[in-house]
């Protein structure tokens, strides 16, 4: 058993489907729209072939912003592994130049990962990791 995709309601698709494929070379399959519906999407394909993300767009979709800087319950990130220390750090470094928020610096955790902690284009948080 694995993980198939996670799915994440967005704001803005473009943005955010370009964000993924900018930064962790994502490829987006063709753009899937329900027009009865006004809900659109993309199934994101990331190199190594983990888990999809599904990013959708729908009006009437409750937004619950945050500030992706405060924890609460229910899913809280999403972790992108990247390979090696060096590419962490690299990749942190292109984020914070870029002016994403960067909410936890590259650091060895107590658990054993390598890891920082950014803020996408609508403030989820996703860490990259070894």
């Amino acid at each position: 058993m694995h993980i198939e995709h996670v799915a994440m309601w967005v704001r803005n698709l473009e943005t955010m489907r370009t964000f993924y494929e900018t930064y962790f070379g994502a490829t987006a399959n063709d753009k899937y729209s329900n027009l009865r519906k006004g809900f659109s999407s993309y199934f994101l394909t990331f190199p190594g072939g983990c888990a999809r993300l599904e990013l959708m767009l729908m009006p009437g979709i409750i937004d619950l912003a945050s500030d992706g800087l405060s924890q609460y319950l229910g899913l809280t990130h999403l972790a992108m592994s990247v390979g090696s220390q060096e590419t962490v750090d690299t990749l942190t470094e292109r984020l914070r130049r870029d002016g994403y928020t960067i909410a936890g610096e590259p650091r060895l955790t107590g658990d054993g990962y390598y890891e920082s902690i950014v803020l996408d284009p609508e403030n989820n948080r996703i860490e990259i990791t070894v």
